[in-house]
């Protein structure tokens, strides 16, 4: 129904607040009954027609769901649910375990020739209709289902841990993505008089099928120098939100009541997340199998056979009140409130290593994965003669992790006062207080008989008061001026407090948190001037300032095959800017023929920014470390002194030149965005490696809607052709001299055409 965006802070806002806020209203009810249904088919040129890689996994994959096929099964069900430790129980008792746990159906990756172009569907429908008299009952519901294929041929190399930069492996990764996205929202609106109520009810489920095949080339190693490696890994991602929320409006003469209370719950499960690699030493014919990939199981010499099960469920109650007064009419009012909210997370992750002796036949080494792990190979290896005459090699099941479970919580309390003065005519005064009390904890759960403790807990508890205000004054000519401060704060997340290993597969990058991090606390201000003209068209030229203490920063490590990042708290950090926006419309009735009707729209936005760490000598940084807890560390080995802020472009613009028919559906727009380089993560000082930068670069991208009558029937046909400069995903390290890609890959160009019926 309508959209709010506030890029200045004021106090009726929540505390974590860092440079603006999107504000959605739901259409509660509709102006009249309508059913809208639609169908769409796109493809990019690096996916659609071209090979990929797949796996079979169950019959309603494409839909976003499982059929029970990767729900674990026998001895793996009972050990999961059960509480003793993988290493208390007997060798058969874990080699049951692990034959339990092989799939071949989620474990064979094969080739698929000629991809499909992706497809997508669903229905939006209305209805109002007056009950009870004058009250007006209004019902929305809409229902979406897109199914979506991506590939990427990843070049993914890693430095060694020291000056100079110098290529220690050489890599490319080939990755196939198949998403679907399943979401729907049903939302009521009552009206009667001035009283409105909403009841909005939301799902989303956002499921990442990935299959993926590496190669890489190790060029210095302490052992197997120069030799080969291929990795296979496929996944199964479940994400999904169910989120409930009750909105009442209510105008009690003169007076305003707004209160809000809701309920979210968020689930993502990965189960079986299979990774494998084979190893070619590259030594033939001193080695018989020199030339060949095998995998042996042999972990001390690196040899990968891994399945992890990961589970979270995050539960949020939230709720609000706000009491609008008008102490003098439109002159001064008076906006009071509280506000409430309690999150709840529970997380696990499994993760099971394949292990056998030194003395594994590498002839069985080089059977594919649910072969290798098939359970006659696991029953086999316990018989003398398996490994040679007489001599047994077992498959073993290990659980390295003694902590796989963490219980996290966070509870704010918040309460605030704000005013709304005009003493004069065009200057209006907004000033205001918040006071936050917030409980943060992360604690590791007890799931194993007599585990162990290795202190990575959170117990974060502070209030703040967070004030702000905003001075405007508007001219009678359409100039507005604009000045603002606050102090905000920014929270760690969860997923940056818990001592816990996860892979983000659009990155590809292991992430583990730190429970030591603290919060960061801003103070902003913004200067602002708006000028006003003509239809709908106006400029404005700003500046922007912050300060943070203890910002959250990611840093990184390199091993042959894995980037893996970690967070700390830099000392402090600046941030300083300006930016230009332009709006343009203009009619081109004076053209006269086919732009009698037309109008064309500019709209051009820059926005330059400096950011900086502040780093001194005698700073620390809390690095958590196991059975010790947050260790100080100097913060210079961690940050330099005047790097910029991670995910921070000196340059954003975007520009959108557009021409639209005034009096029904036909528009084409020609959309121009631009990023300059910025820091993705920083390399540790210690190692002295330049920072992992990104280079976004520019995109141009055109999208076409037409509305059509056919029959009596109102239509819109949509065409989008996105990323038409080719402009590629870039994250690399480069010292001027050598340049290391991390993560580097085509992107394409990406085209879609949708069709939407309204009846």
């Amino acid at each position: 129904a309508s959209s709010l965006v506030q890029k200045s802070y004021s106090a009726n806002f929540p505390g974590e607040f860092g440079g603006g806020v999107i504000n959605l209203t739901t259409e509660a009810i509709p102006d009249e009954s309508f059913f809208e249904i639609s169908l769409g088919i796109s493809g990019d040129t690096e996916t659609t027609f071209e090979n990929g890689l797949l796996y079979y996994g169950s019959d309603y994959d494409w839909f976003g769901f499982d059929t029970g096929r990767r729900d674990p099964v026998g001895a793996l069900d009972n050990f999961l649910n059960g509480s003793t430790a993988l290493e208390d129980l007997t060798l058969a008792e874990r080699q049951a375990i692990a034959s339990s746990i092989t799939k071949p159906n989620l474990m064979v990756v094969q080739k698929a020739d000629k991809l499909r172009p992706n497809f997508s569907g669903g229905f939006t429908a209305g209805t109002s209709f007056f009950v009870g008299g004058d009250a007006e009952l209004g019902i929305i519901a809409t229902a979406n289902l897109s199914n979506s294929l991506r590939n990427r041929n990843v070049t993914a190399q890693r430095p060694i841990g020291s000056l100079p930069v110098a290529v220690a492996s050489d890599g490319e990764r080939f990755v196939t993505d198949n998403r679907v996205l399943l979401n729907g929202l049903l939302g009521f609106g009552l009206e009667f008089g001035e009283q409105k109520i909403r009841w909005t009810n939301v799902y989303i489920r956002d499921v990442l099928k990935q299959a993926s095949l590496s190669r890489t080339e190790v060029l210095d190693a302490s052992a197997f120098e120069d030799r080969t490696e291929i990795g296979q890994t496929t996944a199964w991602f479940e994400r999904q939100l169910i989120d409930t929320q009750l909105v009442g409006e209510f105008r009690l003469g003169d007076i305003g009541l707004d209160v809000r209370a809701g309920y979210a719950q968020t689930d993502r499960e990965s189960p079986y997340e299979f990774n494998f690699e084979y190893t070619r030493t590259n030594d033939a014919p001193s080695n018989p199998f020199g030339d060949i990939l095998i995998n042996p199981l042999n972990r001390a010499r690196g040899d990968a056979a891994e399945v992890t099960f990961s589970d979270l469920t995050e539960k949020l109650y939230y709720g609000g009140v706000d009491l609008t007064v008008p102490v003098v009419l439109d002159v001064f009012s008076v906006t009071v409130g509280g506000a409430i909210s309690d999150t709840d997370r529970f997380s696990t992750r499994r993760a099971f290593f394949y292990s056998a002796p030194s003395n594994f036949p590498l002839g069985i080494a080089t059977l594919r994965p649910d072969l290798l792990l098939s359970p006659t190979v696991i029953e086999a290896s316990n018989i003398p003669g398996f490994a040679s005459p007489g001599v047994a090699s077992p498959i073993n099941l290990i659980e390295p992790d003694r902590v796989p479970a963490f219980d996290a919580d966070l509870e704010v309390y918040a309460g605030y006062l704000k005013g709304v003065l005009t003493p004069a005519y065009g200057l209006t005064i907004d000033l205001g207080v918040r006071y936050e009390d917030a409980t943060q904890t992360v604690a590791a759960r007890e799931i194993f008989d007599n585990q162990v403790n290795i202190g990575a807990a959170t117990n974060l508890e502070n209030d703040y008061w967070l004030p702000a205000g905003t001075i405007t004054y508007q001219f009678d000519n359409g100039l507005q001026l604009r000045a603002s401060a606050s102090k905000t704060i920014a929270r760690p997340q969860f997923r940056e407090l818990l001592f816990q290993r996860f892979t983000d597969p659009d990155s590809l990058r292991t992430f583990v948190g730190n429970p030591s991090l603290q919060d960061s606390e801003l103070f902003n201000a913004e200067a602002r001037a708006e000028y006003y003209f003509g239809q709908r068209s106006r400029v404005s030229l700003g500046g922007f300032y912050k300060s943070i203490d203890n910002p959250i920063e990611p840093f990184s490590s390199f091993t042959e095959n894995e980037q893996t990042t970690r967070f700390a708290n830099a000392p402090k950090a600046e941030v300083y800017g300006g930016e230009f926006e332009f709006v343009w419309n203009y009619d081109l009735y004076d053209w006269g023929g086919f732009f009698e009707s037309k109008r064309a729209i500019v709209i051009a936005n820059y926005t330059y920014t400096q950011s900086q760490l502040i780093v001194g000598p005698d700073d620390q940084s809390l690095i958590f470390v196991s059975n010790v807890g947050g260790v100080p560390s100097d913060s210079d080995t961690l940050f330099r002194d005047g790097a910029p802020l991670s995910g921070q472009s000196d340059h954003l613009l975007n520009l959108q030149l557009g021409i639209e028919d005034v009096d029904r559906l036909s528009q084409a727009t020609l959309l121009l965005s631009y990023a300059s380089d910025r820091v993705v993560s920083r390399n540790s000082q210690g190692s002295q490696l330049p920072d992992i930068i990104q280079r976004p670069g520019a995109r141009l991208d055109l999208v076409i809607r037409q509305g059509l009558d056919v029959i009596g029937m109102p239509l819109e046909l949509k065409f989008e052709a996105r990323n038409l400069t080719g402009t590629d995903n870039q994250e690399f390290i480069d010292d001027g001299t050598t340049r290391i890609d991390t993560n580097s890959y085509d992107i394409g160009q990406s085209f879609s055409l949708s069709l939407t019926a309204e009846f």
